[in-house]
């Protein structure tokens, strides 16, 4: 079994993917803090481990990547996460952003599609020290059972808004989601105040797509 090993180079390191996210725009001292705090080198095959600390996306398998650290700052930020909120997560994938997540402080709820990167990150993030709720499953219908929700983040693609997620939101609850076509989506943060829905939108992503009954039915 592979001995996960966190030493000064990998925190130099992240000491420097902190200032590059930050030059492009990251303000929010929390979330510079949790992309300092997690050692994303240990999502890597040591083959790879040089790219760990590159702001970059980079291919996990299954046909998914981990997404680049800026991205998942931007998100992050967007969501105005405070401690103790109670975050779902659509798109478990390798498991980096619901590490930062649980660094902020949230109580994490994370839903996986595909079964073996599931039962893959099901098993890593606890040998890490992070400890979400996993779920596998259709992650565009959301959580049912656990909402309402404080903040929701899609990791994936979407057509559209799914009506599900936005259903189980608490009052004043943020949604943030990627939406468009299968090539690019502009990110959307979409904000519950009691029965209605207030829609904003920032810069254009490039996702993989949400799979499910409310996304890319593939």
């Amino acid at each position: 079994m592979r001995v996960l090993t966190d030493d000064y180079k990998h925190r130099g390191l992240r000491k420097a993917l902190v200032k590059t996210i930050q030059k492009k725009g990251i303000k929010d001292e929390s979330v510079l803090q949790a992309i300092g705090a997690v050692p994303r080198h240990f999502f890597f095959d040591p083959a790879f481990l040089e790219h760990a600390y590159e702001d970059k996306a980079f291919p996990i398998g299954e046909g998914q990547t981990i997404s680049q650290p800026y991205t998942v700052a931007f998100q992050t930020e967007l969501l105005k996460v405070k401690p103790n909120d109670k975050v779902l997560e659509i798109g478990t994938g390798s498991g980096y952003q619901a590490c930062v997540l649980l660094e902020i402080g949230a109580a994490v709820f994370t839903i996986e599609y595909n079964r073996s990167l599931y039962e893959l990150t099901k098993r890593k993030l606890p040998s890490m020290g992070y400890t979400p709720y996993f779920m596998h499953g259709d992650g565009s219908k959301g959580w049912k059972s656990q909402s309402p929700y404080d903040k929701i983040l899609v990791t994936a693609g979407a057509p559209n808004v799914p009506s599900a997620l936005t259903a189980q939101l608490n009052d004043g609850g943020i949604l943030v989601i990627p939406v468009g076509n299968d090539k690019k989506q502009r990110m959307l943060r979409v904000t519950r105040k009691g029965d209605k829905l207030f829609k904003e939108e920032f810069n254009y992503f490039s996702f993989v797509p949400l799979l499910g009954e409310q996304g890319w039915n593939k």
